[in-house]
């Protein structure tokens, strides 16, 4: 399954690597919508109803939300569609496959960065180079520690009235850590971390098809994640999302954004 899952992606991606597409805007500026977004989802819904007949979706474009299914895609057809638009390496096609209550499989694939991510529960994960044929790299998450961390994060793009609690918490964060990052993509954050390159990550609320996958990908990488409070993500809601390279270091954001939580909600 696997497999047939990476050559789907990667056939996939043949459809965003082009010039030829149309921006619509869906809720301002902000939150747009390419040509591109639509074309990789419907070639993805045809290709993995062939994998798993019966099976449900959860997708980011045109509201394909069904849920009551065993196994349940969880796409996003292409996560950082701004960075997509403006020609921005970071963005790249998500899909994860959901069994019960838990992620199982996972597909990142950064066409312009020769990337691909890969997870299967249990078997680790591995970052791929289809372009160059690069040798294939089993992902094990950094050992540093929280002060020698890089924290990936945002500021709440669509929805800018939590953007002071986000600035706050970034502020708090980077006075203990190393330094800050941002790369408009939470699949590639997320991903990268499970490389290795950073150690922190936080986002006041995402869309599930903004991290099902890269969140597989990132545990069998060694890390962990959380929603805002501390508690396991669902990846079929809107969450908060926290992650780390390790327990201690998780728990240790947990604690930041929770005192500045209890400052706006007290």
């Amino acid at each position: 399954m696997l497999n047939k899952l990476i050559d789907t992606v990667i056939e996939a991606s043949s459809l965003m690597l082009t010039d030829d597409f149309q921006v619509t805007e869906k809720e301002g500026v902000a939150n747009i919508v390419t040509t591109s977004d639509i074309a990789v989802q419907e070639f993805l819904r045809v290709r993995l109803k062939e994998l798993l007949p019966d099976c449900g979706f959860l997708c980011e474009e045109e509201d394909r939300h069904d849920l009551a299914h065993e196994y349940i895609w969880i796409v996003d057809p292409i996560d950082g569609t701004a960075n997509y638009a403006r020609g921005i390496r970071e963005c790249g096609i998500c899909v994860g496959l959901r069994h019960n209550s838990q992620m199982v499989l996972a597909v990142v694939y950064l066409p312009r960065t020769d990337e691909l991510f890969t997870a299967e529960r249990g078997k680790g994960a591995f970052v791929h180079h289809p372009q160059s044929r690069k040798p294939s790299k089993q992902l094990h998450v950094s050992k540093r520690p929280f002060a020698d961390g890089i924290m990936c994060t945002a500021l709440s793009l669509y929805h800018k009235e939590h953007a002071k609690v986000c600035h706050d918490i970034i502020f708090d964060t980077y006075m203990q850590c190393n330094d800050i990052r941002r790369f408009g993509s939470a699949a590639s954050e997320q991903c990268y971390l499970a490389m290795g390159l950073y150690e922190l990550y936080f986002e006041y609320m995402l869309s599930p098809w903004d991290f099902a996958a890269a969140s597989l990908i990132l545990e069998e990488a060694g890390g962990v994640l959380c929603d805002l409070q501390g508690r396991p993500l669902d990846q079929t809601k809107p969450s908060g999302v926290l992650a780390a390279n390790s327990k201690e270091n998780l728990d240790r954001l947990v604690m930041i954004v929770a005192s500045r939580l209890k400052i706006i909600t007290t």
